[in-house]
């Protein structure tokens, strides 16, 4: 049996196998039932690697063991398969949430949150700055530094970036304006936008700016997330971000920023 190596590699990634895996249930599928030599001549698996990767499958939900010797092994449907990947992830992804959420009560979080406060102490200001690469990393920093704001949030973005941003940002924004905190959006908006920009009313002042063609966004004069790319010729996980924690920047681009917000 020739299997492609494109269908092996598409195999790996939907179901999370590793090669030898793939490689017989591909083997186990194209003859029904088979025993765990003669899935390893097809497979070209090693035969004192068959059975414990064949067990793996087993305890995954792919393979059945069939009672009697020779042992040999049953291949379920995949469609049962999808189910039964799906059902695992789910109930792992489960776990691994319920495992974190009970980390915030936790005196661990207490100790990691002394090391990193001890740590950024030591770090001279200079060096809090990084590039953020891909745009769900931007828009993860972003929402990073708005939980912290306590002053003001200045945002001026591209038409898209002001859906992405509504979109994406509004819900840290919601919890900020509640605690104080003064939100200005500026954007090309149009009649694509402007339900967005409704929708903000009582949360965020938004302005028209179709002049200063920028993607930035300041937090209380302190933080200064820039974007390199144009958002309309970038694919999104190639976007470029940089942040910068640096007040004598980040209060000059405050009063570009309200230079052009108070022009008419």
């Amino acid at each position: 049996m020739i299997v492609k190596e494109e269908l092996l590699s598409k195999l790996r990634r939907y179901f999370d196998l590793n090669l030898y895996e793939v490689k017989l249930w591909a083997a186990l599928l194209s003859r029904g039932v088979s025993t765990a030599g003669e899935l390893s001549d097809i497979a070209d698996v090693p035969r004192s690697r068959s059975y414990d990767v064949l067990e793996s499958l087993e305890k995954k939900g792919f393979v059945v063991m069939k009672l009697g010797k020779p042992i040999k092994y049953i291949a379920i449907p995949p469609s049962e398969v999808v189910d039964r990947v799906k059902k695992n992830m789910h109930n792992e992804a489960q776990e691994k949430v319920k495992r974190l959420d009970g980390i915030k009560t936790s005196p661990l979080l207490v100790e990691l949150e002394s090391l990193h406060t001890n740590g950024i102490s030591l770090v001279d200001p200079s060096e809090l700055s990084g590039c953020l690469r891909g745009r769900n990393n931007i828009y993860n920093h972003l929402d990073l530094l708005i939980k912290d704001a306590k002053k003001s949030v200045n945002i001026m973005t591209s038409d898209k970036g002001f859906i992405r941003k509504v979109e994406g940002l509004r819900a840290n924004l919601e919890v900020a304006k509640k605690r104080g905190v003064k939100v200005r959006i500026a954007a090309p908006l149009n009649k694509e936008n402007k339900v967005f920009a409704d929708s903000l009313k009582g949360l965020a002042e938004v302005k028209h700016n179709d002049k200063v063609k920028s993607r930035f966004v300041t937090v209380d004069s302190k933080d200064l997330v820039f974007m390199m790319l144009n958002d309309q010729e970038v694919h999104p996980s190639y976007d470029l971000g940089v942040w910068v924690k640096t007040p004598y920047f980040a209060t000059a681009m405050d009063q570009m920023f309200t230079d052009s917000w108070n022009k008419k």
